[in-house]
């Protein structure tokens, strides 16, 4: 049997990426990356007023783009045998459209209205209209719509299409309905993106739209009526009801297959948020916690619906039906800041010079700057590792705010114990310790639950450039930490998606065998660190609880 092959397509917040991955062997044998241009250019951003906007033009110019660059470094014969493409977004990041599903910024009377473009998952404009959601989603006379999700927040569904009707009249009247990035994706390479036929993600309506199977649906349309009738109108032409990432969609339109060079019967499957995917490439399975590490974390695990009934995990998580893999529920949970800790203090400690290269009668050559700047956290992390085990001071790593537990946007971070003999290794020595802490915190809630976690995983940049991190996380967590050979985990996991849609395998457990990223490290806790680590993370407890009291 001849070898075929699957893209797996990841839209970034900057950038989409396709990669084209044997099915058999799991090899990446093509890649393409494409810069959205408009948005590299800063348009539809004012970071100042936390509204980042995308247009529609950018995701479809760059989608072309990246797939054919990939496929460029294939022969003829393995195009030929191309059979699939999955798709992985961001999100929350929807869009208003018209009754054809076309985004109105493609519409010549609002191709410059930022509010008909895609509102990208880090917009924060609709942060009023969060609270005033979380206030009747726990308060009515129908269901607590907080209980899977936890608190809703400005950066979901519901939130940014509130937000858009009532600071724009004319998105109102000409906007059909809404739909999530991940949805149109999969609609325009189908062809199909009528809102009452385009296909729905399991994951972006769990955990966004808030669809649930205990209240049939989307929330209820007497509750949505009380915030804006025109939600009403969203829910009845939502259309059909949510599906896994693993089923067969369509096939590819004939359009797309023109502009690509494919064959129309390469099959289309469905997608998810890029996390999500992330998880399924790095071979997310049963009591398996996948951290991705970046500038925040974010965290996953999958268990069956039965498994958590009576499990009090509201304040620690976010839940969905069939998100990540079909047949459980798809957990998610995390940090605001993780890789952002560290960038933030090694800013700190760069600006005198990066004030003093700036002024060119300072001697300071941006040479000289560059190379200290790239030293520092290597200097530090060494420095770090040869301290004694006290003192200690203890650091908060809620420096965006807390995601998890009990969500809260506007808390902050806090250092204790610090003295006049300490230096800087000591407070990024705390720094990581606080990061780390935060992520344990979450497993522990787990734990105390009777969840099971048995085996870690982690992806992201952190995971391979600080052993020093992962370290103090596997001694601290008392387990071992996985570190995977691929930094394309979410492009993987959406090709997955297509291998499973177009019937290669059964299962997304069966294709990880084959396909999900392989362990290249291990990490194991070192028992002599375990009672120091176990003493001074209870020092982490009492100083957030301090902090809550205060705030």
């Amino acid at each position: 049997m001849a070898e075929s092959y699957v893209i797996g397509v990841d839209f970034g917040s900057d950038s989409v990426r396709a990669l084209i991955v044997n099915t058999e062997t799991g090899e990446n044998v093509g890649q393409g990356v494409a810069c959205y241009p408009r948005w590299k250019a800063g348009l539809y951003q004012h970071p100042e007023y936390s509204i980042f906007r995308q247009h529609p033009l950018d995701y479809l110019e760059s989608l072309e783009k990246c797939i054919t660059t990939a496929l460029a470094e294939l022969t003829e014969e393995q195009k030929d045998h191309v059979i699939g493409i999955g798709v992985d977004t961001t999100g929350s990041t929807p869009v208003p459209v018209d009754k054809n599903g076309t985004p109105l910024a493609l519409l010549d009377e609002f191709a410059e209205n930022e509010n008909a473009m895609f509102f990208l998952w880090k917009d924060h404009a609709a942060a009023a209209e969060a609270d005033e959601i979380n206030k009747l989603f726990r308060n009515n006379s129908e269901n607590d719509y907080t209980k899977y999700q936890g608190d809703y927040s400005a950066e979901w569904y519901w939130a940014k299409i509130l937000y858009a009707v009532r600071h724009d009249e004319a998105i109102r009247q000409a906007a059909y309905t809404w739909e999530e990035h991940c949805d149109w994706m999969t609609g325009i390479l189908c062809g199909e993106t009528r809102p009452e036929k385009i296909y729905h993600s399991a994951c972006a309506a769990g955990h966004k739209a808030l669809w649930h199977s205990e209240w049939n649906g989307l929330p209820a349309a007497s509750v949505l009526e009380q915030l804006d009738p025109y939600l009403v109108q969203v829910r009845e032409r939502y259309g059909n009801a949510p599906q896994p990432s693993t089923v067969k969609v369509g096939t590819l339109c004939l359009e797309w297959a023109k502009k690509l060079g494919l064959k129309e019967s390469t099959v289309i499957s469905g997608s998810s948020f890029d996390a999500h995917a992330g998880a399924v490439g790095a071979g997310i399975q049963k009591k398996t916690f996948v951290c991705t590490m970046g500038t925040s974390c974010v965290d996953m695990f999958v268990e069956k619906p039965e498994n958590l009934k009576g499990k009090d995990i509201q304040a620690y998580c976010g839940q969905a039906e069939n998100s990540i893999l079909p047949g459980y529920v798809g957990v998610e949970t995390g940090q605001a800041a993780f890789g952002d800790i560290f960038a933030w203090f090694k800013r700190l400690l760069e600006w005198p010079l990066a004030e003093l290269a700036a002024d060119e009668n300072s001697g300071i050559s941006d040479e000289l700057y560059k190379k200290v700047e790239d030293r520092i956290l290597v200097m530090l992390q060494k420095k770090a590792e040869e301290l004694p085990e006290e003192p200690f001071p203890i650091a908060l790593d809620w420096f965006n705010g807390r995601r998890y537990p009990n969500t809260d946007d506007f808390q902050r971070s806090a250092i204790s114990g610090l003295s006049l003999g300490m230096d800087a290794p000591y407070l990024y020595r705390s720094l990581v310790f606080g990061a780390v802490c935060g992520l344990y915190r979450l497993i522990e809630g787990f734990e105390k639950q009777e969840i099971d976690i048995e085996k870690m995983i982690a992806v992201g940049g952190i995971s391979k450039k600080s052993p020093y991190v992962m370290q103090m996380l596997s001694d601290l967590s008392g387990r071992e930490i996985h570190i995977l050979d691929s930094d394309q985990t979410c492009a993987q996991g959406a090709a997955m998606y297509a291998a499973v849609g177009a019937g290669i395998y059964e299962t997304l457990e069966v294709a990880a065998e084959h396909m999900a990223a392989k362990c290249i490290k291990i990490y194991k806790p070192d028992s002599e660190k375990k009672d120091w680590s176990k003493k001074h993370y209870q020092e982490y407890l009492k100083l957030a609880d301090a902090v809550n009291k205060l705030s």
